[in-house]
């Protein structure tokens, strides 16, 4: 059983159980070997996770101890334990071998990743040899005095390396530096590829250098049409079509003698390791260009989803191996995902109020934000142009006309120096990305820019910081203090005015106060089945629960009756999602700012002291939208016009115009939610299902006088149990996965809020196997309904309710540590998590 000790790269076992999905992945896709290590008391254990092919025997059934990946992440510690001591681990995905644990040699060291690294050298990464050991005959590292590197610094005169060829924006970083890799984030639509263009062309068709243009995204004609439509200001959607005037023919011509500097590779399966492979044989190679790396997990597309880290750490090795600057556009600006990315410039581009406009921020490892530009945006003809620069700073002896903001800003600025230049350490990520973005506005004369920090530097200035009892950090102390007590009374810092539950009820900002499901954008490649390897197939379940029925579903409407019958009568707020505060509670939208820098606003709710003593109790409910799918009235099959009812038919469903009937309480918000409050001109609403049964409930127990008229309807013969195997298998996963928690969970999530969301896609260019309205706002009703029922429950036994808001927030005011009995504790689906906070603190949401 003597296996080969050499691995493509090393772990810790901490790093090696939360990445074990991707590891194995890797193993079970590439090849990959990967080297484990854990310290014990009186030991250190290594192992390797292998592919199969390098222990056969471990597909032999039963042959070996086997394990879930699910399990084997939960007891991973174990696992390497056992595998060290010389007894196979297998690693199954459901009742399939896809990898195996094996002891490692502990006299042979992990092969160095860096290729130009001499033997003995210290591997990339920071690995050494085993035993600190080195070659007797192996070239000592040559280590510079602080006088070589003066002196090259001194003699090496301007830094000559590839620029954009935008003023503004060389200004700002400096140019391309060789040997480090600079990352271009932006989303989508704000066209962060062309910033990898405008380098490339800079590059190859002004300097006359040799690039590298690795296409992951665009093929070879996308990348000449864009090199052409921006060279000559021609309309880049005609020349997609293959229409060019005698003038960019005559241009195109001139590329083609001209462009043998520029290569353009966009084969299949292009990985960051086949870039790497490729660059050393280039000669004169001056510039690497990846255009681009997704953010969206595709099979069809190596550099995408949770592949990113491993393949920016690898460009990053390109860059310094080679000292060539690379340039990688990520089609993201999430934090979370950027951080995990190997960037020595970060580049991120963002849109402004002024669509003529895209700021640039950049920022350096160790140093944060050390500048910023602007750039207009001419997509029609496949480039930016320069629209100025805002610098971080200025040089000795520059004079400036003007401070621009205030002496409490300036303050400010200057206080968090320390902090935000990286000197000293303390404060949260968030409130350093702020203050730093606050020296670089003031910097810039950003007038606009100081505007839109309000709301932040307020939250900062407010929130309780523990800063150290140093002078640096008493002068920060002071300054925030003085910012809090100097914003003016309306000033964009303030927190949003002040207003009654009566009144405003829960007011939405943007998409921030969407539950969890409705923040997953829905992207090309959703509508695919997941590969075998995803923790949960959420859309492939989802499918296989509605072609299993009986009742023969249609699960797509076609395209030509959508804007007829029954489907545009189906509409958003349907769902009845209560936006409800107790009139008797004052509700504040403050700003606050989460961990990842995200700017959002949250409420704080005022109890008055007639409730006497007691506590926020907030309710998180889990699962709600899967939960609703274990038993959700719907039709599934046409809706058929059934015009006035005279009453609702449980063996029916689909969708009913009524009256919106009297709410006698002011305890609980009305039973439909936010439907009351887009009637129309007789003040009736649709309604589905779901809230029509609410509705017969309550008139039978006695909370309603009667039963409201149904004026029109839409209906088909009714069916409760269609996403119910689709239930069944969320709910079985969900508990295996929760206990396993990190990416497969969160995987598991993501992939569950798609398939939901798949039952109606917004867009007409996303593509689904579903397209049923009717369908996912029942669910969604269902959801409502049920979160309306249980929090009602609790009111009837004496809680007081003080807010209620989507399908699974609730707010009560409750002894400490009593949450109502109405709600099941717990982590399944239909139970909750309960929280208590102090009045006066702001209601926490989602990833808060």
């Amino acid at each position: 059983m003597s296996q080969s000790p050499q691995a493509e790269h090393a772990m810790n076992a901490s790093d090696a159980r939360r990445d074990l999905y991707a590891l194995v992945k890797r193993a079970e896709d590439d090849g990959v070997t990967t080297l484990i290590h854990r310290m014990g008391s009186k030991r250190e254990d290594r192992i390797l996770l292998a592919p199969l092919d390098r222990f056969p025997a471990a597909r032999k059934a039963d042959a070996f101890p086997s394990w879930a990946l699910s399990a084997a992440q939960k007891d991973f510690g174990t696992l390497v334990s056992q595998a060290a001591n010389g007894q196979p681990q297998v690693l199954r995905r459901n009742n399939t071998p896809v990898a195996v644990l094996l002891p490692a040699d502990p006299h042979t060291s992990t092969p160095s990743s860096d290729p130009a690294a001499p033997s003995g050298a210290a591997p990339a990464g920071g690995a050494v040899n085993s035993q600190g050991q080195q070659h007797r005959e192996s070239t000592p590292r040559r280590l510079a005095t602080l006088g070589d590197a003066i002196g090259s610094v001194l003699t090496a005169g301007p830094a000559g390396g590839p620029t954009f060829g935008l003023p503004g924006l060389d200004a700002a970083t400096g140019g391309l530096q060789p040997g480090r890799l600079t990352i271009v984030a932006a989303r989508p639509d704000v066209g962060g590829s062309l910033l990898g263009l405008a380098a490339a062309r800079t590059t190859a068709l002004v300097n006359h250098r040799t690039v590298l243009y690795a296409a992951s995204g665009p093929n070879r004609d996308d990348v000449f049409r864009r090199i052409l439509s921006a060279e000559t200001g021609g309309d880049y959607p005609r020349l997609k079509q293959g229409h060019l005037t005698a003038h960019e023919q005559d241009v195109a011509h001139q590329l083609v003698q001209a462009g043998d500097v520029l290569l353009i590779d966009d084969g299949s399966n292009l990985t960051a390791q086949d870039i790497a492979e490729t660059a050393p044989h280039m000669e004169g190679l001056a510039l690497v260009v990846v255009d681009r790396l997704q953010a969206t997990h595709s099979a069809r597309l190596p550099l995408s989803g949770n592949r990113l880290p491993d393949a920016s750490q690898i460009l990053s090795t390109l860059a310094r191996t080679l000292h060539v600057p690379v340039l990688a556009v990520v089609d993201s600006d999430d934090p979370t995902l950027l951080s995990l990315l190997d960037a020595d410039v970060l580049l991120t581009l963002t849109a402004t109020t002024d669509p003529g406009r895209v700021q640039v921020t950049v920022t350096e490892r160790d140093f944060g934000v050390i500048g910023s530009a602007y750039l207009r945006p001419d997509l029609l003809h496949a480039r930016f142009l320069d629209a100025g620069t805002a610098p971080a700073g200025r040089s000795d002896g520059e004079v400036p006309a003007r401070s621009p903001g205030s002496a409490v800003e300036r303050e400010l600025a200057e206080a968090a120096l320390p902090y935000t230049s990286g000197a000293r350490q303390g404060l949260p990520a968030s409130v350093t990305h702020v203050l730093a973005a606050l020296r670089t506005a003031l910097a810039g004369g950003d007038q606009e820019a100081l505007g839109e920090l309000g709301p932040s530097l307020a939250e900062v200035a407010a929130a309780p910081l523990q800063l150290p009892d140093t002078d640096e950090g008493r002068r920060l102390a002071a300054a925030l203090n003085a910012y809090t007590t100097d914003v003016p009374a309306g000033a964009p810092g303030q927190p949003a005015a002040v207003r009654s539950g009566a009144d405003s009820g829960h007011v939405p900002d943007d998409e921030d106060d969407a539950e969890a499901e409705a923040e997953v954008e829905l992207q090309p490649g959703d509508e695919e089945d997941e590969p075998e390897s995803a923790p949960f197939p959420a859309l492939k379940l989802l499918k296989d629960a509605v072609a299993r029925s009986k009742m023969h579903p249609i699960p797509v409407i076609r395209a030509e009756d959508r804007d007829s019958g029954p489907w545009p009568l189906v509409i958003e707020d349907m769902d009845g999602e209560p936006r409800w505060v107790h009139p008797d509670v004052t509700s504040t939208r403050v700003p606050y700012i989460r961990e990842n820098g995200k700017r959002v606003r949250r409420d704080q709710l005022d109890v008055p002291d007639a409730f006497g003593e007691g506590v926020l109790c907030l309710i998180d409910r889990n699962g709600s939208y899967p939960s609703a799918c274990s038993a959700v009235p719907l039709a599934p099959n046409k809706l058929l016009h059934t015009g006035p009812l005279e009453a609702f038919d449980k063996a029916s469903a689909g969708i009913y115009l009524i009256d919106i009937p009297e709410w006698p309480r002011t305890d609980m918000p009305h039973p439909l939610g936010r439907i009351i409050d887009r009637p129309d001109e007789q003040g009736r609403v649709w309604v589905t299902t779901p809230h029509i049964k609410q509705l017969v409930k309550l008139v039978r127990e006695g909370h309603l006088a009667a039963m409201p008229a149904i004026h029109d309807s839409w209906t088909g013969k009714a069916n409760e149990s269609l996403f119910k195997p689709f239930y069944e298998a969320a709910r079985k996963a969900r508990i295996e996965l929760v206990e396993a928690g990190g990416e497969p969970y969160k995987a598991y999530k993501t992939r569950l809020s798609i398939a939901l969301r798949l039952l109606w896609p917004k867009r007409a260019e996303q593509r689904s196997p579903f397209w049923r309205p009717d369908w996912r706002m029942s669910m969604v009703a269902e959801a409502s309904v049920r979160h309306w029922t249980v929090a009602f429950k609790a009111v009837q036994e004496g809680h007081t309710l003080i807010a209620l808001r989507n399908v699974d927030a609730a707010v009560f005011w409750t002894p400490p540590g009593t949450p109502p009995g109405t709600y099941r504790i717990g982590t399944g689906f239909g139970e909750v998590k309960a929280k208590f906070i102090q009045p006066g603190e702001f209601i926490p949401e989602g990833d808060d």
